[in-house]
């Protein structure tokens, strides 16, 4: 009876510290999400144009990224959830300021059509007597 609360005993203990080395081998599910999300985000910008309009933002996002990818394989967990905030921010701007160039961009030759219609009109208008 010793001999069989001793084996289980032991057998409590390493399935314990089994149990406690994976969840210490395992990343944070919190920055694999907040990394997931930092990817889609420079996705989304790199698709809305931000590598001709805003390279610096999305070169930081990618940098940022990367960095906390990193530091998410090495446990370190803090500086990962941080770098991805960071990155998606990042992308963010990087998106915005991307659309706000295509609308500036359909402004503008909106603008311009509207003056060669203006200007056709008032030529080929007869002159008012």
């Amino acid at each position: 009876m010793d001999t069989n609360f001793s084996r289980l005993s032991k057998t409590v203990i390493a399935l314990g510290a089994i149990a406690v080395g994976l969840a210490a081998c395992a990343s944070s599910p919190v920055a694999d999400e907040k990394i997931a999300v930092a990817k889609a985000s420079v996705q989304r910008a790199e698709q809305a144009g931000a590598p001709q309009a805003a390279p610096v933002e999305l070169a930081a996002a990618r940098d940022k990224l990367a960095r906390a990818e990193k530091a998410n394989e090495k446990h370190d967990l803090q500086p990962a959830n941080a770098l991805a905030e960071q990155a998606n921010i990042d992308a963010q701007v990087a998106e915005a300021s991307a659309q706000q160039q295509r609308s500036r961009k359909a402004a503008d030759e909106f603008d311009a059509s509207m003056a060669a219609l203006r200007q056709e009109s008032n030529r080929s208008s007869p002159p008012a007597q």
